[in-house]
């Protein structure tokens, strides 16, 4: 009997082979029929339609199955280049299942049992073989390159340093190393050549870990301080402890004690030092006798503010009442936990200055966004700025209360004492995504940075950097105070970086933009009963996004799950940035969690550039017609916001596929260096492996997001840990290149510091706790890095 008269018997591997591709199309077809009803990509029907007849070939034993394939292969690899060029992680869910499914094809015990064994056998092989050699050729080329890096070099130094910017002895006196908040050392033992070299020097637990009571957002945030011969930090119970910068061991320890009923978050970021006897603008010294001439200010996640000795841990009794202040807000119907510290005090001047964190999307009517200025030896109200009330700082008298809801600021301020003013970075009022019934005060001071006299707490400027805001876009972290050359001249400048990613660069002294900023029409359509800026100011210092996101930019593990994804973005309101949120449900890029977050950036006086981590991630606010209760099987769903008082609650959550990875194809988390006296990004270069976040734990570096902040030295080195894998990493800040990393015990969602011990070693500490909303691994664990000890 010849080939051609031999009955079709395809084998059994043939026919699993045929139901695995059947079952394929049938997902493509009739997701992608949806999906073309919605507008989009009609790549899927035409996919779906292709492999459903390769299907029903295969499991007739047919050989021109294999050619059918070919040409679905071939079709899907024109279609992605077309769609997404040479980008390897987007080219990749286009073809994880395709080409392997195609390579056991071609394998011969499924091909002997098609028919007929002739020559077109050979010649259906053939196509599906260079089909297959086509999609290994591009995957090669795009393994090869990466488009989303951008390559160059930050300038050499410029400036001769002022003496203030730098701290004495090489220490680390204030969160952000100085009030001026550049998160910088002008310490240089470590360098480019030698940071592959550094090992840990002592590492220590401290005891502090998640009980049953706690909040979800559980977080080791904390940023150490070094003054002279004692290291301070704090862990997200208020827990204080001093140890010895050479060796790590425990000097004291002081527990706040705190309550969480109620708390959105347990996190401290860092605790600040305060030298009774240093001249205004200079370095504190270190601490003397256990008399309290030298402190640590506390606040506290239940509200209150602790003045402890910072030689001895004591509490210094001359403060307050017996050592501390409580801040609760004391007005009718008040819960607790509704108003906390996480973040440093400012001591400035004199004054410790502090500012709360509200408890976000509860209800409209929550505490005040007051802050407040105590005279630190002994804890008297000096003045209080009050958003709400601006006209009024003298302090309030018994039995009036600051006003409701007005915008607060979570972040630590900064500092020009030489100015004599203090830069405060505030965000909303409650509630974030809903503003109809907003007051005039709200519309002027949320999501901006208020310069105010350190004195007296009176305005002096306010610079909006977001109108109007709908999508939690606060201004999350520290100002920067740099001095950069205008017009052939140094001008005192203050940087300020944003969740919108935009970087604003204005001269400190009265707010005026110094990189100009431009008024742009956004989208239109509020929600109803609100209303909309119809412009948002863009700077032209920017790490925004510059591309709205689009359905080709849809992500997953499979070409099924990208479908999906795609379906769920067309589905979504989404007309680029800014745009409303809705009952439909808005697409909201950058997301809430902000391109730039908290941590802010990283700052070199000397040559006027910064370093950064920014991220791009896309969530979803979707409004819903409120109740006056939710019941507690809603309250429970991730995501919903209830904001009570409101027409509308909401639920965010990242914009993130049904196997939970994001819709949005990667980078997630990119390192920056950024030219601030140019006005331009230098590089730019994807950070970050999916190792601790995936299934499958394989180090691919996607870039990922980071939480926490980055550090850099006069060495020219840049340390940054937060990122979402358990790493400590170090960067040439002229290029950004990785130069060394090191494993952490769990996540390092914090801000590294540095300093030079009394050995004449310059450490490197990272705090490794893992943060609780991020799913990162839990600890408890600070470590120390230094260069091995000279022979």
């Amino acid at each position: 009997m010849s080939d051609q008269d031999r009955p079709n018997r395809p084998s059994p591997f043939a026919r699993i082979m045929g139901v695995v591709i059947g079952l394929i199309g049938l997902w493509l077809a009739g997701g992608g029929a949806y999906l073309l009803t919605l507008g989009g990509s009609f790549y899927y029907v035409i996919a779906g339609i292709g492999l459903i007849a390769a299907a029903v070939l295969l499991f007739r034993g047919k050989a021109s199955a294999l050619l059918v394939y070919a040409a679905v292969l071939a079709g899907t690899l024109v279609w992605a280049l077309v769609e997404v060029g040479f980008d390897f992680w987007q080219l990749t869910p286009r073809g994880d299942l395709l080409v392997p499914i195609g390579v056991l094809l071609i394998l011969p015990w499924l091909t002997r049992s098609l028919a007929p064994r002739t020559s077109a056998i050979r010649g259906s092989g053939l196509a599906l073989s260079l089909a297959l050699l086509a999609s290994f050729i591009v995957l090669g080329i795009a393994l090869s390159r990466d488009v989303r890096d951008q390559s160059g070099n930050l300038p050499g130094q410029r400036a001769q340093l002022p003496i203030t910017y730098a701290a004495a002895h090489g220490d680390w006196p204030a969160y952000g190393g100085t009030v001026a908040g550049l998160k910088w050392s002008p310490l240089a033992q470590i360098n480019p050549g030698n940071v592959k070299d550094l090992k840990v020097a002592w590492q220590i637990h401290t005891g502090d870990l998640k009980r049953a009571s706690d909040p979800g957002e559980f977080t080791y945030e904390v940023t150490p301080i070094k003054v002279g011969s004692l290291l301070y930090i704090c862990t997200p119970h208020d827990i204080v402890m001093a140890l010895d910068p050479v060796t790590g061991k425990t000097v004291w320890k002081f527990d706040a004690k705190v309550s969480v009923k109620g708390t959105q978050h347990m996190s401290c970021r860092g605790v600040s030092y305060y030298d009774s006897a240093a001249a205004p603008g200079a370095a504190p010294s270190p601490p003397r006798a256990a008399d309290c001439s030298t402190r640590i200010f506390i606040a506290t996640n239940d509200a209150r503010l602790i003045a402890l000795d910072a030689a001895s841990g004591k509490r210094c009794g001359d403060f307050g009442d017996q050592g501390q202040l409580n801040l609760t807000p004391q007005y009718p119907g008040y819960e607790e936990g509704h108003y906390q510290f996480t973040s440093a005090p400012l001591v400035t001047k004199g004054l410790v200055v502090v500012a709360g964190s509200i408890f976000d999307n509860k209800s409209d009517k929550m505490p005040s966004g007051v802050v407040r200025a105590f005279d630190a030896k002994s804890g008297k109200l000096v003045w209080n700025f009050d958003p709400g009330n601006p006209d009024s700082t003298a302090p309030l008298a018994n039995g009036q209360h600051y006003s409701l809801s007005s915008p607060n600021s979570w972040s630590t301020s900064s500092a020009d004492e030489k100015l004599g003013l203090i830069y405060i970075p505030f965000g909303m009022g409650a509630v974030d995504q809903w503003g109809g019934n907003r007051p005039p005060t709200t519309e002027k001071f949320a999501s901006s940075i208020v310069a105010l006299d350190a004195a007296s707490g009176r305005l002096r400027w306010v610079y909006q950097t977001v109108h109007h805001d709908l999508w939690d876009m606060d201004v999350p972290a520290q100002p920067a105070l740099i001095d950069l050359p205008v017009g052939g001249q140094m001008v005192p400048a203050l940087v300020q970086t944003t969740k919108t990613g935009n970087i604003f660069v204005l001269d400190r002294r009265s707010g005026t933009p110094i990189v100009p900023v431009d008024e742009k029409r956004v989208p239109g359509g509020p929600a109803p009963g609100d209303r909309l800026s119809p412009t948002q100011p863009y700077s032209r210092l920017t790490l925004m996004p510059l591309d709205p996101v689009r359905e080709r930019d849809m992500w997953g593990a499979t070409m099924l799950d990208q479908l999906m994804c795609r379906i769920a973005f067309k589905q979504l309101r989404y007309e680029g940035a800014f745009t409303p949120p809705s009952l439909q449900g808005t697409l909201v890029y950058p997301g809430n969690f902000g391109v730039m977050d908290w941590g802010g950036m990283a700052y070199d006086p000397a040559r006027g550039v910064a370093f950064a981590n920014p991220d791009y991630m896309a969530f979803v606010d979707k409004l819903v017609k409120n109740r006056p209760q939710w019941p507690q099987s809603e309250m429970d769903k991730k995501g919903l916001n209830p904001n009570k008082g409101a027409p509308f609650a909401v639920y965010l959550n990242p914009f993130l596929s049904k196997l939970g990875l994001p819709c949005q194809a990667p980078p997630w988390g990119y390192v920056a260096g950024v030219d601030l006296a140019g006005a331009k990004i230098a590089w730019k270069h994807r950070n970050g492996t999916i190792q601790d976040k995936s299934p499958v734990p394989l180090p691919l570096k996607l870039g990922v997001p980071s939480l926490g902040g980055p550090m850099m030295t006069g060495g020219g080195v840049a340390f940054m840990s937060s990122t979402l894998d358990n790493y400590a990493r170090a960067y040439d800040v002229t290029s950004g290149r990785q130069l060394w990393q090191a494993r952490l015990p769990a996540g390092g969602q914090a801000t590294p510091m540095t300093y030079e011990g009394a050995d004449g070693r310059q450490y490197v500490v990272v705090v490794a706790g893992g943060h609780g909303t991020l799913g990162t691994t839990a600890g408890d664990e600070v470590i120390a890095y230094a260069l091995p000890k000279a022979a």
